[in-house]
């Protein structure tokens, strides 16, 4: 059964009447037409694969192929990012890339089709899901529904126009331009606010952003109507940022407006937003009844506003075709397309769980940058605080192209003085003040690291990562998982957090949460307690992020930031000369008592060692272990140590449900460990100000009590 709008395209060709022909040379806009031809038609295959039971995703792009001019005019080495709506887009850059570089072509059908049906053959997620993609059309994938994706637009286009020559390589030309896309219901969220913000930021700052962001506004959020006005009201209002509006689908007005905007970007090198106006066809999804919130009179209207059908007359009109060669190309489309999704049915899918995670821990293939020697480590014992900057300064002397960032990072140096003087050392281009927005900070370590370069960004504390934790979890650890790993997100995100600062903070300066960051698939998360352990650990990140492509975390305690003693003041047991050298992969163990096992990490360390030494008054011998790393967590290491020990008790100072505790116990149950085990863990409360955080957190009487107790039964 044919759709409407495709029996209304018909029955409106062979109602057109062919002009005469003028100088207007044809090429382009049939060019444009085959890859709507090729959209439409994959939106109408991928409704049959479903009713086959064979494809397995419907959100289409039909009535939104006016986005083929982008992609036809645009260069295949402009980086793109896209929404889920960029049929025409992917068709039209595909076909120029043919075109420019036949050697490297890829056939835009088959590629969607493979990603319809989940085929592990799909040449740019490998059957994991359907998205817009592939390395030679320099084409990243998003899977964003949200507008997740524009911080990293907006960081990608920062970072090309203002520090790609700190890349060894630039992985685009010096006047690559960004292009990105969005819906228009998108707009309205507050990532793509944050974005556009961050980009009206840059411009008024001065700084080049060559970014070309469309907003295809087809006047709906699946059934939430948009209001008339409102798009281009918000988008008008960003101070700096170009205006186009693109309201035509006739081709030759809208290849021209989107021509001169592309040019625009490219040699100006500020953003413009492109307001393109679309239409949507075949409602929101597969399993979408439109007729529940829209009436047929008002969905048939709208087959009047076919960009598909825009270009047909006008090819009709011009005298460039006849009705029935448009049909006839119209037909051979969907023959074409047809034939392919036929072929693509038993196309091998993923089969196993190694298969679906492998790029979540396949090592980079890319070899490492070169590297500079460092100045050698500071003199004398240092804090945790003094550990970090260090590594940081080893970090940025060895390595050209990494760059520290954040709020406060550069001029002031950080609220705990960790990253005193790298400003003045390194220079404001690699050590960077940002706008005090978590999201932006993210996303522009995600921009910068697709450039080539490694990111150390800060947040500034662990509670306002909750602001943007997506960037994270949908845009960073996700990439290589929804590309195959052809594309990935090599960084290391400082988080100063914890608990038990003293006198100062409440909540938002005090979060004990780390189970939104243990959630994440393929995100590795450390936190150094000791200052012997700060520097290795960072290294560590660094290689992972260098070789393996990982994302990585450093939460850092911010309580222990300053600490030089553990037992009694001057005993300078917190303090230690900086560790050159060595990379650490599993947990530390202190001490060498064997009749109890204390599994902590952050400031359950320091905590852990002082109820150690008053249990020694009880004839109760205690080790102690630092986990170190939180995610994953070092459970062929755990186990292990905890063999030796009849009693096991864990002190986690997060909080007691989702706490890393809970991980903790499970994996030593699951590998069967036979002895008593405890858990100690702060209570299922946010930390309140002042004295009060006693209540709440975990204390070291805590700890007394439950050891004396596991070991007493």
């Amino acid at each position: 059964m044919r759709e409407a709008i495709d029996e209304h395209f018909v029955a409106q060709v062979r109602a057109l009447r062919r002009g005469v022909a003028d100088e207007v040379d044809p090429a382009r806009v049939l060019a444009l037409f085959d890859a709507q031809l090729q959209s439409r038609h994959l939106d109408l295959a991928a409704r049959w694969l479903q009713a086959q039971g064979e494809g397995f995703y419907t959100i289409g792009s039909s009535g939104h192929e006016a986005n083929a001019a982008l992609g036809l005019l645009t260069r295949v080495d402009d980086p793109a990012l896209l929404h889920y709506r960029s049929g025409g887009f992917y068709a039209a850059r595909a076909s120029r890339n043919a075109a420019e570089h036949p050697d490297g072509a890829t056939d835009p059908v088959r590629d969607v089709l493979l990603g319809l049906t989940a085929a592990s053959s799909d040449p740019i997620s490998g059957g994991r899901h359907k998205v817009f993609g592939h390395p030679a059309l320099h084409v990243v994938p998003q899977t964003s529904t949200i507008a997740s994706h524009l911080p990293r637009a907006v960081g990608l286009a920062f970072t090309l126009g203002n520090l790609a020559d700190l890349a060894p390589e630039r992985r685009w030309p010096e006047d690559a331009i960004v292009v990105t896309s969005l819906g228009d219901a998108s707009v309205n969220h507050s990532t793509a606010q944050g974005a556009l913000n961050a980009a009206a930021y840059l411009v008024h700052r001065g700084l080049d952003l060559p970014l070309l962001l469309a907003v295809e506004d087809n006047g709906l959020g699946i059934s939430t109507r948009t209001p008339a006005g409102w798009v281009e009201a918000t988008l008008r209002r960003l101070p700096g940022v170009d205006y186009v509006e693109v309201a035509s689908p006739r081709p030759d007005r809208l290849l021209a407006d989107v021509e001169a905007a592309v040019e625009r970007v490219r040699q100006r090198r500020r953003p413009a937003l492109l307001h393109l106006q679309t239409v949507r066809y075949l409602g929101h999804a597969g399993s979408d009844v439109e007729l529940g919130y829209r009436t047929s009179a008002e969905i048939a209207r709208d087959h009047a506003r076919d960009p598909v059908l825009a270009t047909a007359a006008y090819l009709v009109e011009t005298g460039a075709c006849s009705p029935a060669e448009v049909l006839e190309r119209y037909e051979r489309t969907r023959a074409a397309v047809m034939a392919e999704a036929k072929s693509v049915i038993g196309e091998r899918r993923l089969s196993s769980r190694g298969a679906v995670v492998r790029p979540l821990h396949r090592p980079d293939t890319r070899p490492a940058p070169p590297r500079r020697a460092s100045s050698g480590p500071p003199e004398g014992p240092l804090t945790l605080a003094q550990a970090i900057n260090a590594a940081l300064v080893e970090l940025l002397e060895e390595r050209p192209h990494a760059l520290v960032l954040g709020e406060d990072v550069g001029v002031k140096g950080g609220v705990y003085g960790v990253t005193r003087g790298l400003r003045k050392r390194f220079g404001g281009r690699r050590v960077m003040d940002t706008l005090l927005d978590e999201q932006t900070i993210l996303g522009t370590a995600l921009g910068a690291s697709l450039a080539g370069l490694l990111p150390v960004p800060e947040i500034q504390y662990l509670a306002y990562l909750h602001n943007a934790e997506d960037q994270l979890r949908g845009e960073a650890a996700s990439l290589a998982f929804f590309s195959d790993g052809h594309y990935r997100n090599p960084m290391v995100v400082r988080i100063p957090g914890l608990a038990y600062q003293k006198g100062f903070g409440g909540h938002f300066h005090n979060d004990n949460s780390l189970a939104v960051l243990r959630d994440v698939p393929g995100l590795v998360v450390c936190v150094p307690a000791h200052p012997a352990d700060a520097p290795p650990l960072l290294r560590e990140c660094a290689e992972l992020a260098e070789l393996d492509g990982r994302v990585c975390v450093v939460v850092e305690p911010i309580a222990l930031y300053h600490s030089r003693d553990l037992h009694e003041p001057g005993d300078g047991l917190w303090t230690a000369p900086y560790a050159a050298g060595g990379t650490p992969r599993g947990p530390r163990a202190h001490g060498d008592g064997e009749d109890l096992l204390v599994v902590t990490f952050g400031n359950g360390v320091p905590m852990s060692l002082r109820a150690a030494r008053t249990l020694e008054h009880d004839g109760i011998r205690a080790t102690v272990l630092d986990l170190r790393w939180i995610a994953p967590l070092p459970v062929d290491e755990l186990a292990a140590y905890a063999a030796g020990f009849d009693r096991v008790l864990v002190v986690d100072e997060t909080r007691r449900s989702g706490g890393v505790g809970e991980g903790v116990v499970t994996a030593l149950v699951e590998r069967g460990h036979r002895g008593r085990i405890g858990r100690v863990a702060s209570a299922d409360s946010y930390v309140p100000l002042g004295p009060a955080a006693r209540l709440v957190l975990v204390t070291e009487d805590e700890v007394i009590e439950a050891a004396r107790g596991l070991c007493e039964a």
